[in-house]
């Protein structure tokens, strides 16, 4: 008889790790029972709210035994807003679970058995670290989707911001008719931006801010120039509008790092950037005397990808507009390394074809998420590529995302 998708059903459980899209997980007689708001080591009590017959869904109800590692959240909004999950944890109890979930995703999913995987690595404040808070508006009021829930959370406050950027969610007052609103800022200069859509809101005029307006016509700039420059580096990056850039930029600046650690590139080679951005990597990776060919399907980024570029120390680089496969399908010279940056589904096997067509000596993946890297690496061997090492960054403390770069370097044989 086929098990039913919805049940209500008492039990304790005794969850044992984390899987890696933020819930523990606890297993009976082989079956995993995934419990948001749990910790590996307690005992807790739940209702079985779905049961899929292979895996159950279970709404924790009690906490009868809790974690030397449980703490309270700092914000009044956590457990309804779904912009952080983790906030009940101890820092350092995040990090490990970072590790262990990107260690298990690359067992169970990218078929190594004993992958080396670091340390997490921390590079800013367990709060107030992003550079960019992307809002819906609900009645006036910035507002997060709730966690596993259509529905919003209004938001008073949020500790995830950037000191700057926090006072700038302070002064946004009542937004009228806007339907969503962007903010970001720059580390380096203290530039602030914010972008909204829909109905301009009222107090747009006393903000002290860059604003613009988003509409499927195009950005409208209402005042300054519609970006703001960071720096990464030595380096200057021009970002405009909701154009892509790292949101946390310590931790963009350590990504640089491990991508250099990853290619060791030398004088005089060529670097294949796919989903290249506004360029963080090929303006900061490229070896002296080196090329860059860089690939970016967005045309808003490639615009800032030209001009970044352009503004760089590096005098031969070639900008290509479009996809990674169509891309490279047209291109008619190889590479000695390459780094990808691919979204969260990441490449995928028509992706991996493509770039390992181009026959680098070494590539440098950036992920933003551990299950499509670990399916992605499965791929990568298939074309020679082999993974010497994973480095998880926390780009985002307060919840489940892991960044990771991982070395893939060609086969010998």
């Amino acid at each position: 008889m086929h098990a039913p998708d919805y049940v209500v059903l008492m039990a304790r459980f005794f969850p044992a790790s984390m899987a890696h899209l933020g819930e523990a997980v606890a297993r009976d007689q082989g079956k995993a029972h995934f419990i948001d708001g749990a910790m590996p080591g307690e005992t807790i009590e739940g209702n079985i709210v779905l049961d899929k017959g292979s895996w159950a869904r279970v709404q924790l109800t009690r906490i009868i035994d809790p974690s030397p590692e449980r703490i309270d959240p700092v914000c009044p909004h956590f457990v309804r807003c779904g912009g952080c999950q983790w906030q009940f944890a101890a820092y350092e109890a995040q990090l490990r679970w970072k590790s262990e979930v990107l260690s298990g995703q690359l067992r169970h999913l990218g078929g190594i058995d004993s992958p080396v995987v670091r340390a997490t690595k921390t590079v800013s404040p367990p709060y107030q670290y992003r550079n960019r808070m992307d809002f819906d508006v609900v009645d006036g009021r910035p507002a997060l989707h709730k966690r596993r829930s259509n529905h919003q959370e209004k938001l008073e406050e949020c500790h995830l911001l950037l000191p700057g950027l926090a006072d700038l969610f302070e002064e946004l007052g009542h937004l009228g008719s806007a339907q969503k609103v962007t903010i970001r800022m720059s580390i380096a200069t203290g530039e602030r931006h914010m972008i909204f859509e829909g109905g301009r809101p009222p107090p747009a005029d006393r903000w002290d801010a860059a604003v613009s307006h988003r509409s499927h016509s195009g950005t409208q700039i209402i005042s300054g120039n519609g970006a703001i420059s960071e720096h990464v580096g030595t380096t200057r990056f021009r970002i405009t509008g909701k154009s892509f850039f790292q949101n946390n930029t310590t931790g963009a600046n350590a990504l640089v790092d491990l991508v250099k650690e990853a290619l060791q590139p030398q004088p005089g080679d060529t670097l294949l950037d796919g989903y290249a951005g506004g360029g963080l990597f090929a303006a900061t990776v490229t070896p002296d005397e080196g090329r860059v060919i860089a690939i970016e399907r967005s045309l808003v980024s490639v615009r800032d990808l030209r001009h970044n570029l352009a503004q760089s120390t590096i005098e031969d680089f070639r900008v290509i507009l479009g996809s990674v496969e169509e891309a490279i399908e047209n291109l008619d010279e190889y590479v000695q390394i390459a780094v990808v940056d691919p979204p969260r589904n990441g490449m995928g096997e028509k992706g991996v074809t493509a770039i390992t067509a181009t026959q680098p000596r070494a590539l440098a993946y950036v992920s933003c998420d551990p299950a499509s890297l670990a399916r992605d690496t499965r791929y990568l061997a298939q074309a020679g590529y082999e993974m010497e090492w994973a480095a998880p960054v926390d780009l985002f403390p307060q919840t489940f995302h892991v960044e990771t770069v991982a070395s893939f370097i060609r086969s010998r044989t």
